[in-house]
């Protein structure tokens, strides 16, 4: 279970402590060195260019970026460490299907001791236009079974993420087949646009911290 004292928050042992903001560099640094990036989506080859695996585009990319490789699948994720703007990160994509995937978030947070400020999840997200990236400290899963899961097994849902924004399905289309649907056309060139800026937004909350990349890097890109 979670503890909190004034800004903080800890899983390490259900112990806690007081430290600097949770948003700041300064508060991330002071605590564990790993970093846990964590793009949602789901296992397997039929699921890779749909809407709802934007998250996992975004890991892949920062993975093709630093020269860092997905191995095995460990904790119930495929998982990729190495360095990333000079912190020791964990690159992971769950494969527990989308709806699950807090198991795997917090299996690899307890194993590598993550604190919670340094923990990053990517997700898709209906209600933002294609084309926008929106990050945030904190906040409920909006709709977004992935967030809800791993708020649910988190205790919190005190965590950084970011939301590629996805729109909103056409006409009276079920929102569950658009989002296993997958881009095209015009909007598969605008998702590849996103998803470079996504990588580039992460490498901001790992450097200097979430206020700053939120400052930064919420914003939108046209379509063309």
């Amino acid at each position: 279970m979670f503890l909190q004292v004034k800004s903080r928050l800890s899983i390490s042992g259900g112990s806690c402590y007081t430290s600097p903001p949770m948003g700041s560099r300064e508060a991330q640094d002071s605590m564990t060195d790993w970093y846990l990036i964590v793009g949602l989506g789901n296992p397997g080859s039929e699921y890779e260019d749909t809407r709802h695996n934007v998250g996992f585009r975004v890991a892949d990319e920062l993975a093709r970026r630093f020269g860092l490789v997905f191995g095995k699948k460990e904790r119930k994720a495929l998982a990729a460490t190495g360095l990333i703007r000079g912190r020791k990160v964990i690159l992971a994509k769950p494969q527990t299907y989308m709806n699950l995937s807090g198991e795997a978030v917090r299996s690899l947070m307890d194993f590598y001791k993550v604190d919670l400020p340094n923990l990053l999840v990517i997700c898709d997200d209906l209600d933002l236009p294609l084309g926008t990236v929106r990050l945030r400290q904190s906040g409920s899963a909006g709709g977004q079974n992935g967030i809800k899961s791993v708020i649910q097994h988190l205790s919190t849902q005190d965590f950084s993420r970011l939301r590629f924004g996805i729109s909103r399905p056409p006409g009276k289309m079920a929102a569950k087949d658009y989002v296993l649907g997958a881009f095209k056309g015009d909007e598969a060139i605008l998702a590849a646009q996103v998803i470079d800026r996504a990588a580039g937004a992460v490498e901001t909350w790992l450097t200097e911290g979430i206020e700053l990349a939120m400052t930064r890097h919420n914003s939108s890109i046209e379509a063309p």
